[in-house]
């Protein structure tokens, strides 16, 4: 049975045209698959008027590709007609997997080389588009959102440059702070909480979990994700806990101050599970080092939950730490690449975020609020209520 918020009946702004780049084709093609089977479902009441002509296709994919030659330099070509289409353009800036060659050389794609690709098909669109949407999950330099002395602003400057080429609205997934937003604030920009998505997760990877305030609680590894901790609380009615980082400030290591130590603000947490929620798992040190100290204070089941698993050092350290008990659950989203051997860990739960992208990318081609998904409190209550017995 269809969602109710997927009944639609108002006039799309323009015909729909997906353009997956090579980063984000799997994900696309989920997208797409849910977008063809709503659209051949729905009964529309204009459904036989020209406005609707190419509302029912086979696929919303518009066929495009980035083709580089030998020096390394590259050129966007988009293989079909996008005149007056509503383009929705999803890029995955930190998909590594994909190489190409550079005299010779095999080179990785870094998120500079994704930013790029996007910036040519967005060029080779020539303004013929009558809206251009962004959908990049991980926001490209989103951790470089503000000033610490004199050093770039590189996400408030990639925003820019990208409303200056002509896209409309820009779509990422739990930006590391969304006030960067208020470098385009005459253009569309949200940040999406897959909440509901991490919620169905849990039950997914330990089935049986029943979610209540005497047995779970939330906590946030540091200050800076105490929103999404905070939220989450609430809308599970939980308690929430957090950490906060110690750093020795006499010292720079890799750019950064060390952390000395991780420090718990919260109540007693002995007997409970505990769900560390962040937005990205980068090396996993600091989140491994949260649940040993949960672990310490007695601490029952840990469910280790990010929006973005990058695990940039590889997966020895995750697996050494399920051996010795310290975490019991891995879940993070589609949003970004996921290796096999992420996929095939035991322990590790993906959480599907393409359905939810389709209701965006529908309700949005309507030009119809999106504020009940962006707040899918209703959903969450329903499927607790049908669940969490």
């Amino acid at each position: 049975m269809q969602a109710e918020f997927c009944n639609l009946d108002s006039i799309p702004v323009g015909p729909l045209g997906i353009i997956p780049m090579a980063s984000c084709s799997e994900l696309g093609k989920k997208v797409d698959k849910h977008l063809v089977s709503w659209r051949h479902e729905r009964e529309h009441a204009q459904k036989r008027s020209v406005a609707l002509k190419e509302y029912e296709k086979e696929s919303y994919v518009i066929n495009a590709k980035v083709p580089r030659f030998g020096s390394g330099e590259a050129k966007g070509i988009i293989t079909e007609s996008v005149r007056g289409d509503d383009l929705y353009i999803l890029v995955d800036v930190c998909n590594y997997s994909l190489t190409y060659s550079l005299s010779g050389h095999i080179n990785h794609m870094s998120p500079d080389d994704h930013y790029q690709d996007l910036k040519r098909i967005i060029a080779a669109a020539e303004g013929k588009a009558k809206r251009i949407n962004v959908i990049m999950p991980f926001l490209y330099e989103g951790r470089q959102h503000k000033r610490n002395g004199r050093e770039s602003l590189d996400c408030a400057l990639a925003l820019q440059e990208l409303t200056k080429m002509g896209v409309d609205n820009i779509i990422t997934f739990d930006a590391h702070d969304p006030r960067v937003q208020n470098a385009i604030p005459l253009h569309g920009f949200e940040t999406v909480q897959p909440v509901y998505q991490f919620i169905k997760g849990f039950f997914k990877a330990a089935p049986g979990l029943h979610i209540d305030k005497d047995s779970m609680m939330i906590i946030s590894p540091d200050e800076g994700g105490m929103g999404r901790a905070i939220y989450m609380a609430n809308v599970l009615g939980l308690d929430m806990g957090m950490f906060y980082k110690r750093r020795d400030y006499s010292r720079i290591v890799d750019g950064r101050n060390p952390i000395v130590a991780h420090e718990f603000l919260g109540s007693n947490v002995a007997g409970k599970d505990m769900v560390i929620v962040d937005d990205m798992i980068s090396s996993g040190d600091s989140i491994l080092e949260v649940a040993a100290e949960l672990k310490e204070l007695k601490a029952n089941r840990i469910f280790l939950c990010s929006t973005f698993g990058l695990f940039t050092n590889g997966m020895e350290k995750f697996d050494k730490a399920y051996e010795q008990g310290v975490f019991d659950y891995l879940l993070t989203t589609n949003l970004v690449y996921q290796t096999p051997e992420l996929l095939s860990r035991p322990y590790y739960t993906s959480c599907d975020l393409s359905k939810y992208l389709a209701y965006i990318i529908d309700t949005l081609n309507h030009d119809e609020s999106i504020s009940h998904l962006l707040n899918p409190l209703d959903r969450i209550n329903r499927f607790l209520a049908k669940n969490n017995k």
